[in-house]
């Protein structure tokens, strides 16, 4: 996917089409654009690039908003809490803390992809949806024109995607069996419409103009998208059932909080308990009926999810403010947080066993970073040992959590790269070393005989377009050509190619890195004048 959006922008840079995207030469319409203009525009800035760091910065951007929407939304949502009184905005902030250092968020967030832009935008649109139906009426027309605006960019980031599995599972939550709720809704109907509105006109301006442009091309699209729901990756309907895993770190936390005779009583004075519980077992349920699964389709689970653990953060926090209330401890208060604390101690201890293990350059037994985890995993699982386990000190538990995601994201995450080349084939050629054969250097036009993934497209650094090499063409050969292809290219020639091009056979390269990887062909074709 990342390839793809990466693809699509250097084409548009090059001289494309914005409004009509190609990958390849090849239209591009699967994907609604907004994420592939915003990698667009940050190569115009920079000029065109390779970089990877710089490439993701559009997606590090939409991460980042991300966790400020959702602190406005749970700004909102828990801003009639009791809890708030005392203690004002402290869940909100929590539960964006969650959210940051969710797994899910973290390793979505540094990849170029639709998911994180789509998501983060329309939490965005439900912040100002929800603070336009608790400000006064007269107010509430431009919080509800802005939530319309993001919303509109959230299908433009993704299509109906994040319409189905974020704003109606939150709706559904909202509205159903909350009259309150309702009754503010239909108080600013006329404000609300606005914000549909606009949502409309700007969600489908690009689905429109794609339509009056190249229909015959939409249709054909929009049947392979609707037919791969049910065609490609997929999964059975319990597919995503250890959903809360993917909050990381807070897993443990947010499967007590999902146990309503547990969490109920305890969160409804921090958070609006119900609403949220609906709300992520409404996106589970909309998520897990679509045949078609992938983990990342789990982000939209991610903000209520983060939510909850906020909730039951603060429930242990207001009982650890008095060591006189620890004695009254119910059995679970007592227990769940020193489990917490356990498997937390087995992560820090892990880590740097770990990376001793593996033992990759830079990160193995002697490297800087592993003394940094060694040291750093040290004091904290003592920390979490006296302060956490024994003394069940919440504050030390969630700073424990905090810093242990520092530690992964800074330290550890960075030999990623290496772990998915362990098995790699050292010294192999692939096509971005090859490109740069002298005899290469200068020719404009590529061409692929043979199906050439994404991935090698990205790799080419320019366009390899499908060709069909037939006798007319290459006598009309005016300048010469790079040919790549599976097989040896005078394999894929038409009969009596040699009196109207010359063929010289240039390199090879590798596809992948591992020892099963094919081997295509690169060769260059000469017109004979």
């Amino acid at each position: 996917m990342e390839s793809r959006n990466f693809v699509a922008a250097r084409e548009m840079v090059a001289g494309g089409s914005w409004l009509i995207p190609t990958m390849n030469h090849e239209l591009r319409l699967a994907k609604p654009p907004l994420p592939t203009w915003a990698v667009a525009g940050i190569q115009q800035l920079t000029g065109p690039t390779e970089n990877l760091t710089v490439l993701r910065l559009p997606a590090a951007l939409a991460a980042t908003l991300f966790v400020f929407f959702f602190w406005g939304l749970a700004r909102e949502l828990t801003r009639d809490r009791p809890a708030e009184v005392i203690s004002p905005g402290q869940t909100a902030w929590l539960a964006a803390l969650v959210l940051a250092t969710s797994l899910l968020v973290v390793t979505t967030g540094r990849e170029g992809q639709w998911d994180i832009f789509a998501t983060s935008l329309l939490t965005g649109g439900l912040w100002l949806m929800v603070a336009g139906w608790q400000r006064p009426v007269k107010q509430a027309g431009a919080w509800l024109a802005g939530a319309g605006v993001l919303v509109g960019l959230a299908f433009l980031s993704k299509g109906p995607v994040p319409i189905y599995a974020l704003l109606l599972p939150f709706l559904l939550a909202y509205l159903i069996r909350q009259p309150a709720h309702r009754r503010a809704v239909g108080a600013r109907a006329g404000a609300t419409g606005l914000g549909a509105v606009l949502a409309v006109l700007i969600g489908g301006s690009w689905p429109l103009y794609i339509w009056l442009k190249v229909a015959p091309a939409a249709r054909a699209v929009a049947r392979v998208e609707i037919s791969s729901w049910g065609e490609r990756h997929v999964q059975p309907i319990w597919y995503y059932w250890p959903f809360f895993a993917f909050t990381g770190l807070w897993a443990g936390v947010a499967l007590a909080a999902l146990v309503w005779p547990y969490a109920r009583p305890r969160l409804r004075a921090f958070i609006p308990y119900a609403v949220a519980l609906t709300w992520v077992l409404a996106g589970l349920a909309l998520l897990s009926i679509v045949p078609e699964k992938k983990e990342r389709y789990m982000l939209p689970l991610m903000p209520p999810l983060a939510l909850l653990v906020a909730g039951l953060l603060r429930h242990w926090l207001t009982q650890s403010e008095s060591a006189a209330d620890l004695p009254r401890l119910t059995r679970a208060d007592a227990w769940i947080p020193r489990a917490w604390g356990s498997l937390l101690a087995v992560v820090v201890v892990a880590l740097p066993v770990a990376m001793a293990l593996t033992n990759f350059p830079g990160f193995g037994v002697g490297s800087v970073r592993f003394g940094l985890v060694v040291v750093l995993s040290s004091g904290l699982l003592v920390l979490l040992i006296r302060g956490g386990i024994i003394r069940r000190q919440i504050p030390v538990l969630i700073g424990s959590t905090l810093a242990t995601a520092l530690v992964i994201i800074v330290l550890v995450l960075p030999v990623y790269p290496r772990w998915e080349g362990r098995r790699d084939v050292p010294n192999r050629q692939h096509l971005r070393e090859a490109r740069q054969l002298p005899a290469l250097l200068g020719v404009a036009q590529w061409y692929s005989v043979d199906t050439m993934h994404v991935k090698q497209v990205w790799a080419a650094g320019q366009a390899v377009p499908i060709w069909q090499p037939t006798a007319a063409r290459l006598a009309a050969l005016r300048q010469p050509v790079v040919i790549l292809s599976g097989v040896p290219v005078p394999e894929r020639l038409p009969a009596g190619w040699a009196t109207h091009v010359r063929l010289t056979a240039l390199d090879s390269f590798y596809l992948d890195r591992d020892r099963n990887s094919s081997i295509w062909f690169i060769s260059r074709l000469d017109p004979i004048n």
